[in-house]
C-alpha cells in the first residue's frame, strides 16, 4: 500500500498556507530532500528534486507523520492539562533574560546535572537579529543565547537531525513554540521506523507561550528598518505584550501596535489555536506572572522531575505571588477564536 509523501503535504498544508515552518519534516526526511531555502525560507519547504516514495517507490511518509498541520489539535481547555502552575525566576544572573529567565535556568541546571546532553532551540545573530536553529551543549552558551525570538524565520526542528543522527545524542531537550512542540509530540507517539529514533531521543519538551511569530525580512528589514529607521544592531530586546516593544541601546524604546505588524505575521500562524504549548512537558511565558518572573506550567511527570531538581538546586526560585490564571486563559481564548477559522479552510 502506498504511503503519503511530500506531495500530500504540499496539497494539504503548504499550498493552503498552513505550514508552521517548524522544520519537523526537514529533520526526519531520510534523503535530506526537504529544506527551507537559506536566503529566503518563504512560507513552506522548497519542492524536493528527489523523494524515496515518489522516485523509487520506497514506502516512507515520515514527513507526513510529523507535520503538526495535518490535523487540528485545538486544546479542549485553553490551559491544557497540567499538574501545577507557579511563577519563578532564575536563581542566578542571566543578563539578557526575557522575563524571569526560568527556562534558561531550568535547562542550565539540566545540563550541569547531566540530565540532558543537548538543547535544540533558536539562537540569533546579535548584529543582524537573524535567527538560526542550534544545538547547545554548554551552560555558558545557553546563558549567552537567552531571550525570546519573535522573528521566527528558521525551521527549528531541522537541528534535531544534527543532534540525533549526526551527534548521536539520546537525551535531548527541545525548546520551541506550540507548533514545534506539537510536532515533537507526534514524534514521541509515532511508531514509524524513521521517526521513532527522534522520539526516543527526546527527554524534555519546553513549550513557549506564543500568539504568533514574525517573518524576519518583513519585521526586521521592512517594518523596523525602512519603516522606523531602526538598525538591527541597535535592538537590545523585542517584547510582545499586547504590542511590540523595541528596546534599543542608548536610545528611547519604540512601541508598535500589533495591528501594524499584520503583514509580518507568518501565514501559518493563523492556523494555530494553541497559546500555551499544551503538548509540552513544561510550558513557560510571561503572561500571568509578576514582573521579573516567568509563568511555569508543569504538565507531565518528566516536567515535574526537572522542575523540582532545579528548584532544589536553587537554580529556580519561586515567586511568593500566585499566577493570574484568568489572564492566561483570556489570551488563550482570544487566540483560539481569532485563528480557528483558518484551520477550517
Amino acid at each position: 500500500m502506498a504511503t503519503k509523501s511530500y506531495r500530500n503535504l504540499k496539497e494539504e498544508v503548504w499550498d493552503r498556507g498552513l505550514c508552521s515552518g517548524c522544520g519537523a519534516c526537514v529533520a526526519v526526511c531520510p534523503a535530506d530532500a526537504l529544506h527551507f531555502p537559506a536566503r529566503d525560507p518563504g512560507t513552506a519547504p522548497g519542492i524536493p528534486a528527489y523523494c524515496k516514495e515518489d522516485t523509487d517507490g520506497v514506502p516512507c511518509g515520515a514527513c507526513v507523520a510529523v507535520c503538526p498541520r495535518t490535523r487540528e489539535r485545538a486544546p479542549k481547555q485553553m490551559l491544557g492539562e497540567y499538574r501545577e502552575i507557579w511563577a519563578a525566576r532564575a536563581g542566578f544572573e542571566i543578563p539578557r533574560r526575557q522575563s524571569g529567565g526560568a527556562v534558561t535556568a531550568l535547562l542550565c541546571h539540566a545540563l550541569e546535572a547531566g540530565l540532558i546532553d543537548a538543547v535544540v532551540t533558536v539562537a540569533e545573530d546579535r548584529f543582524t537579529l537573524m535567527p538560526r536553529s542550534v544545538v547547545i551543549t554548554s551552560r555558558e552558551v545557553l546563558v549567552h543565547e537567552a531571550g525570546s525570538r519573535y522573528q521566527w524565520w528558521v525551521p527549528l526542528l531541522a537541528s534535531l537531525k544534527e543532534a540525533v543522527v549526526e551527534r548521536k545524542y539520546r537525551r535531548v531537550a527541545v525548546v520551541g513554540v506550540p507548533c514545534a512542540i506539537q510536532a515533537m509530540r507526534l514524534m514521541r507517539e509515532s511508531d514509524h521506523p524513521l521517526v521513532k529514533p527522534y522520539g526516543q531521543s527526546i527527554r524534555l519538551l519546553v513549550g513557549l507561550f506564543c500568539t504568533e511569530t514574525f517573518d524576519y525580512r518583513i519585521l526586521v528589514e521592512q517594518v523596523l528598518g525602512k519603516g522606523h529607521g531602526i538598525a538591527p544592531w541597535e535592538v537590545r530586546r523585542l517584547d510582545v505584550k499586547g504590542k511590540l516593544e523595541v528596546t534599543r541601546e542608548g536610545k528611547p524604546a519604540v512601541v508598535l501596535p500589533l495591528k501594524d505588524l499584520e503583514e509580518a505575521v507568518r501565514p501559518g500562524c493563523h492556523a494555530c489555536t494553541d497559546l500555551t504549548a499544551v503538548d509540552a512537558d513544561i510550558s513557560a511565558g510571561a503572561v500571568g506572572s509578576p514582573k521579573g518572573f516567568t509563568t511555569v506550567i508543569v504538565r507531565t511527570p518528566a516536567g515535574q522531575a526537572f522542575a523540582e531538581r532545579a528548584l532544589a538546586a536553587g537554580r529556580l526560585v519561586k515567586a511568593k505571588e500566585s499566577v493570574d490564571l484568568a489572564a492566561i486563559d483570556k489570551l488563550a481564548g482570544q487566540k483560539a477564536e481569532r485563528h480557528r477559522p483558518a484551520m477550517k479552510k
